[in-house]
């Protein structure tokens, strides 16, 4: 495990949070590599912290697919395999889909401008080169075309596979060369949307996670390599 996992205890939330949020981090960052076990006793002591919300923030993170229980040997950061990737990727293709297509007949002028805003939040994320930082600003870019859509069912959906993606968006981010593909790829979904170009947004869109399972696909070979 890393030495740059600790817990931030100025944080406003319940323990069980904070742990959870702790140890979040440290699996989408590898510092908890797949497979790796997690040892109730270890990350207590490793974290300060009582045994208590170290197993309840291991069930969370069993929940969200981040961790897996193997009998008679216990959680276990769960593997990233290719074939749950493009299981993950082929709902949220779909789900993308009918987001942007609504998101060109029902956004707002208000939207229209959070998302300028965001794609250009995106933009200067990338200069960080802090992964955590450019995924957030993904995110945000994604999530107001979720809210543009309008479809409460939807985005329940898509909130719903967010986790799974987040660790999968990670691997994605990790790959510097690839960040001015995306920013490209960005800004045609957005000229789409503005444009009510719903044809070019379900291109922009499908092509968006076509390329993101293909740059995934190279990191998790190159994982393996080190």
């Amino acid at each position: 495990m890393g030495q740059d996992m600790y817990v931030n205890m100025d944080e406003f939330l319940p323990l069980r949070d904070v742990v959870f949020k702790t140890l979040r981090q440290a699996i989408l960052k590898g510092e908890l590599k797949p497979g790796e076990r997690l040892m109730e006793i270890h990350l207590a002591n490793k974290l300060g912290v009582s045994r208590t919300p170290i197993r309840e923030a291991i069930r969370m993170l069993e929940l969200e697919g981040l961790v897996i229980m193997i009998p008679r040997r216990g959680a276990e950061v769960a593997q990233i395999t290719e074939k749950n990737m493009k299981d993950v990727l082929e709902v949220r293709k779909s789900l993308d889909a009918l987001s942007v297509q609504l998101a060109c007949e029902r956004i707002t002028e208000e939207e229209k401008v959070a998302l300028k805003a965001a794609k250009e939040a995106f933009e200067k994320a990338t200069e960080t080169k802090d992964v955590t930082v450019i995924a957030a600003a993904d995110v945000k870019f994604h999530d107001i075309i979720i809210e543009a859509a309008g479809n409460a069912k939807l985005t329940q959906m898509i909130n719903n596979l967010a986790e799974q993606m987040y660790r999968y968006r990670f691997e994605y981010l990790k790959d510097v060369s690839g960040h001015e593909r995306i920013i490209k790829e960005h800004q045609e979904i957005y000229d789409s949307i503005m444009n009510a170009d719903v044809e070019g947004a379900l291109a922009a869109s499908g092509k968006h996670i076509d390329n993101q399972e293909t740059s995934i696909i190279r990191q998790l070979k190159l994982d393996i390599v080190r």
